[in-house]
C-alpha cells in the first residue's frame, strides 16, 4: 500500500515512517519543513520517502495539489499544531490549523480515485474534561478549555459532521496523546525537557508534577492506528478509536521525571516550577475497551518498558548510535513482541 502521512516530519510522523516501511508499505509525506533537531531530520528519513513535499495545510489549493501528486491508497492525517502552550501564544494558528487543515484535507482527498481508506488523528485532549477517575469513552461529550484541546475537539467534530454529510472514502477517528519514545524534540513536553536538562548537569522544573497523563510508547500507539486502517480497509472501522494505556499503567508527570532520572542516575530528579503557567487538564485518562475488543488492539509495553525503551533510545544516541539506527532497532523489537 501506499500511505500518505500528513505532518510526516513531526515526532509520531518519524516513527510511522519507520513503522510502515518495515511493514513493506511505500510512505509519501505532507508537511512543514523540519527542524534541524527534528528526529526526521536527524535520522535522514526522507530517504525512505517516495514523495517528501513541503505544504502548510492552510492553504487549500497548495495542500490539494500535494495530495494530488502523490495519489495514495491511505491517508492518515496528523499534520497540527500540537502543543498546548503554543495555543495561547498563537490561537488563531493553532485553530486555523486544526480545524481549517482537516477541513482542506478532507476536501482535497473527496477528489482522489485510487484512495481507499483515510484516519483523522486527533488528540485525547477533545474530550470535555471534568476530572473523571475513570477513562473517557469515544461516546462522551467532547470539549475543550485550551486553544489547543478546542480546535482538535472541533476538527473531531468536523470530521464527523463532514463524513455524514458529503461523499468520502472510509474514514474514521483516532484519539491518541502523550505518547513517549526516543527523538521527541519538541518544546514544552515533558521527557524531551527532562532529559535536555540531565544532559546539561541541572534539574528540570515541572509545571504541573502532579498531573496524570495516559503515557504510552509510540508504537503502542501507532500500531492501533494501523489496525483502524486495516479494519477500514475490511469494511469496517468506521467511527471514533481511542488509545490509551490499561488503568494500571497510568502515572503523574512527576513518576516519569522519577523513573527517567532513575534511569539515568541523577539524585535531584526534577523541582516543582515557580512560574505561572497557562491552564492545562490535570487528570486525564481514555477507555480504551472498544479498540481492545474489536481490533484485538493491547500494549505491548507497559509504563515501566515504555520508560526504558525511551530512555535507553537517548542514551544510545548519546553514546554514538545514530538516531535512525537506535529507532530501527525500536520497530525491529517492537515487532518481534
Amino acid at each position: 500500500m501506499h500511505f500518505l502521512v500528513t505532518g510526516h516530519t513531526g515526532f509520531k510522523g518519524a516513527w510511522l515512517i519507520a513503522l510502515l516501511k518495515h511493514r513493506g508499505h511505500e510512505v509519501s509525506g505532507i508537511a512543514l519543513k523540519p527542524t534541524e533537531e527534528s528526529l526526521f531530520t536527524q535520522g535522514s528519513f526522507n530517504e525512505f520517502l517516495k514523495h517528501d513535499l513541503r505544504c502548510d495545510i492552510r492553504d487549500f489549493e497548495e495542500l490539494r495539489n500535494s495530495i494530488k501528486k502523490v495519489d495514495p491508497d491511505i491517508v492518515i492525517h496528523m499534520a497540527a499544531q500540537s502543543l498546548v502552550r503554543r495555543s495561547y501564544v498563537d490561537p488563531i494558528e493553532t485553530f486555523e490549523t486544526n480545524v481549517n487543515g482537516t477541513l482542506n484535507l478532507l476536501k482535497s482527498t473527496q477528489e482522489l480515485n485510487n484512495l481507499k481508506a483515510q484516519l483523522i488523528i486527533t488528540t485525547d485532549k477533545v474530550y470535555a474534561n471534568v476530572n473523571k477517575t475513570h477513562g473517557y469513552r469515544e461516546s462522551d461529550p467532547l470539549g475543550g478549555r485550551d486553544p489547543y484541546s478546542a480546535s482538535k475537539a472541533m476538527a473531531d467534530i468536523a470530521t464527523q459532521s463532514w463524513i455524514s454529510s458529503f461523499s468520502a472514502p472510509p474514514t474514521a477517528i483516532a484519539r491518541a496523546g502523550n505518547v513517549i519514545g526516543g527523538g521527541d524534540s519538541a518544546a514544552d513536553r515533558l521527557i524531551p525537557e527532562v532529559i535536555r536538562a540531565y544532559k546539561a548537569g541541572v534539574v528540570p522544573e515541572l509545571r504541573f508534577p502532579n498531573s496524570v497523563r495516559p503515557w504510552q510508547f509510540v508504537l503502542d500507539c501507532l500500531s492501533g492506528y494501523l489496525l483502524v486502517v486495516d479494519s477500514l480497509l475490511n469494511g469496517q472501522g468506521l467511527g471514533a478509536w481511542n488509545f490509551g494505556p490499561i488503568d494500571t499503567e497510568i502515572r503523574t508527570a512527576a513518576d516519569v521525571a522519577d523513573a527517567i532520572g532513575e534511569l539515568w542516575g541523577v539524585q535531584e530528579k526534577w523541582l516543582p516550577s515557580v512560574d505561572e503557567n497557562p491552564h492545562e487538564a490535570q487528570l486525564l485518562m481514555l477507555d480504551s475497551s472498544k479498540a481492545r475488543k474489536e481490533l484485538h488492539w493491547s500494549d505491548k509495553l507497559g509504563f515501566t518498558e515504555s520508560i526504558s525503551w525511551t530512555s535507553k533510545w537517548y542514551q544510545s544516541v548519546n553514546d554514538g548510535v545514530s538516531p535512525r539506527a537506535a529507532t530501527t532497532k525500536n520497530v525491529v523489537d517492537f515487532e518481534s513482541l
